[in-house]
Parts: structure tokens; sequence; C-alpha cells
């Protein structure tokens, strides 16, 4: 498993740096604050200012979550603004959706690929503009 990149600011909070693939509540480019234990290692605590941006996470179904499959699915989100990257053991993409993408468009086509039986989705952090969006 890929550990969750940060930069520390100095004042016991951090940026994280990468898309968070199994936590809930938090997104690339959100600070949170840490507090180190007896061991010096740093714990994540509440986010203390948010990024705006969403974490979604998907399941790929079609071809197993093959890398050719989860390169697909990138692809597909990367012409509506979106980054993110694949995790083979669990055929999984992590997608990291700016409030500058298309909403509207991202979120259709994530139902259409759940529709299609392409991918299972999972909101892992969105923001009110994301829920706000109507997909028409």
């Amino acid at each position: 498993m890929k550990p969750v990149l940060a930069l520390d600011l100095g004042d016991g909070t951090v940026r994280l740096d990468n898309t968070p693939w199994f936590v809930k509540g938090i997104a690339c480019g959100d600070v949170v604050a840490v507090e180190a234990d007896e061991e010096g290692l740093r714990w994540a605590g509440e986010v203390v200012r948010p990024s705006e941006n969403c974490t979604i996470r998907l399941i790929v179904l079609r071809d197993g979550g093959s890398t050719a499959a989860r390169q697909s699915v990138l692809d597909a989100f990367h012409g509506l603004g979106v980054c993110g990257e694949g995790i083979d053991r669990f055929g999984m993409v992590a997608l990291d959706v700016p409030p500058t993408a298309d909403l509207a468009k991202v979120r259709r086509l994530i139902r259409h690929g759940v529709a299609k039986e392409w991918w299972d989705v999972e909101e892992g952090c969105v923001t009110a503009q994301w829920r706000a969006v109507s997909t028409g």
C-alpha cells in the first residue's frame, strides 16, 4: 500500500500531496493537523483547511481491473480536468477532482460507468459544490 504523501508546513500541520486511497473525509491538497507519538511517528488529525478537491474511488470491473482498463478510466477523466492513479492490487482508481473540473460532466461519466457496469464508485470526500451539481 502506498503511503499518503504530505508536505510539512512547520506549524503542526501537513498538506496532503496525493490522493488518499482508503481514508474517508480527506482529499489531495487538504491541510491536516498532525501529532507525533512517543516514537516520533506522526498521526493525522482533523482537516483544518480543506482544499475543495473531491476524492472519488472507482473499483474497475472491466477486464478485471487490468492495468489497461484502469488507464482507460484515468484517460477518460483526464479530459474533464481530473487526475488520479490506479492501484493494481485492488483494480482500483483514485480520482482527485478539483473544483475547477467540469463537475457535471464528471458526475455524468461516473453514473454512466456504473450503469454500464464498468466500475463501482465510492465518494471518499466530496464538497457541497459536488453535491449541488446537477447531472442532467
